[in-house]
């Protein structure tokens, strides 16, 4: 049973990670201000939360999981997935910070808009975002299949 609640919960997660990362991506648009600045700034927070809670989730169904440590950690698809999460992590820092400062400027003046060079960096930062974590389900298929062992 615990096994099914552990993938149960990575699963959850990891669809709302995907939900919520789609829409900064509908959010985040030239022009954007004020209440959508917070907005995005809340989408921004519960992406983070949600993909610490992929993480936790994935790493207990590793340790406590029927599968087991045994077959992920010699298994070099397991840590291409691990890898290309990492990445997706890292390249989230920058719309992030971008986001944040967005709106600390918009608590100080509601009139901030932020600058549209800003605005179009951050989507491509998101784009390549959205990319890599396609990629993890197709790790995660491979791995579920054999693949790498």
């Amino acid at each position: 049973m615990l096994d099914l609640v552990l993938a149960y919960a990575h699963h959850l997660a990891v669809f709302s990670v995907v939900g919520l990362i789609f829409a900064e991506m509908v959010v985040l648009r030239p022009g954007l201000s004020g209440k959508r600045i917070v907005q995005l700034a809340g989408l921004d927070s519960a992406y983070g939360g949600f993909a610490t809670l992929v993480l936790v989730a994935g790493f207990s169904r590793v340790i406590w999981g029927d599968a087991g440590m045994g077959f992920y950690f010699p298994n070099p698809v397991f840590w291409t997935k691990i890898g290309l999460f990492v990445a997706v992590g890292v390249i989230s820092i920058s719309p992030t910070l971008a986001i944040a400062r967005w709106r600390r400027a918009a608590k100080a003046d509601e009139a901030y808009v932020p600058p549209e060079a800003e605005v179009r960096r951050a989507r491509r930062f998101i784009h390549v975002e959205m990319l890599l974590l396609a990629l993890i389900p197709l790790a995660a298929a491979a791995m579920a299949r054999g693949y790498g062992l």
